[in-house]
C-alpha cells in the first residue's frame, strides 16, 4: 500500500520537469536576444554563454542530470561564442544552429535507415508508452524537421541581417518546433502514448 502513494506523486510531477526542461532550453536564447538588442552582439554573446552555464547548473539541480542535448548545445555555444568574441563576427554563432540541426538530422535520419528509433534515447521517458514503431515514426519526422531547420538556418544566416536572423532563429524556431511538435500528437497517442488517465 506505501509503495503504491510512493509511485502516483511521480507521475504527477513528470509535467513540471519537462516545465522546467523547456525553460532550461529556450531562457539562454531569449537572454541572447535581449541582451544583444539592449547592449549589442558582443554581450549578448557573453550573456548567452553565462546564461548556458546556468542553464547546466540548474538542469543538474532541477531534473537531476544534464541532457545530452542541452550538453551539445553548451560545448558548440562555448566553442562558436568564444570565435565570435575573439574575432568580433557573430557569424561563428550563426553557424552554431545549422551545425545542432544538421547534427540531429544525421544521427535521426541514419538511425531510422537502421530501424533504431534514436530520438527514443534523446527524449527518454517524455513519451510514456510510445511504441517502437511510434518512435521510429516520429524519429523520420524529427529527423526531416531538424534538416530543413539546418537548410533554413544557412538561407536567412546567408540572405538577412544579423538582427533578422536572431528574431526569426529564436521566435519562428520556437513556433515551428512547437507547431511540429502539436502536428505528431496523434503518431503518439495512436501508438501508445500513455495520456494519463489515471490507469497504471
Amino acid at each position: 500500500m506505501e509503495k503504491q502513494t510512493d509511485h502516483s506523486p511521480r507521475k504527477t510531477s513528470s509535467s513540471s520537469p519537462s516545465f522546467v526542461k523547456m525553460a532550461i532550453d529556450y531562457a539562454p536564447l531569449v537572454i541572447f536576444f535581449l541582451a544583444y538588442k539592449m547592449t549589442g552582439f558582443f554581450i549578448g554573446t557573453i550573456a548567452f554563454m553565462v546564461s548556458m552555464i546556468v542553464a547546466i547548473g540548474v538542469s543538474r539541480y532541477k531534473l537531476g542530470r544534464v541532457s545530452p542535448t542541452l550538453w551539445l548545445s553548451f560545448v558548440l555555444i562555448m566553442f562558436f561564442g568564444g570565435l565570435t568574441l575573439w574575432f568580433h563576427d557573430q557569424r561563428f554563432i550563426q553557424l552554431k544552429p545549422t551545425i545542432i540541426y544538421s547534427f540531429f538530422a544525421v544521427m535521426l535520419l541514419g538511425g531510422r535507415l537502421l530501424n533504431k528509433p534514436m530520438l527514443k534515447y534523446i527524449m527518454e521517458d517524455a513519451f510514456d508508452g510510445v511504441t517502437e514503431k511510434g518512435w521510429l515514426i516520429l524519429s523520420f519526422n524529427w529527423g526531416c524537421f531538424f534538416l530543413v531547420m539546418a537548410l533554413l538556418n544557412e538561407y536567412l544566416r546567408t540572405h538577412f541581417s544579423f538582427e533578422v536572423w536572431l528574431t526569426l532563429k529564436i521566435w519562428g524556431a520556437m513556433i515551428l518546433s512547437a507547431v511540429f511538435g502539436f502536428a505528431n500528437m496523434p503518431v503518439l497517442i495512436k501508438n501508445g502514448l500513455n495520456t494519463g488517465n489515471g490507469k497504471n
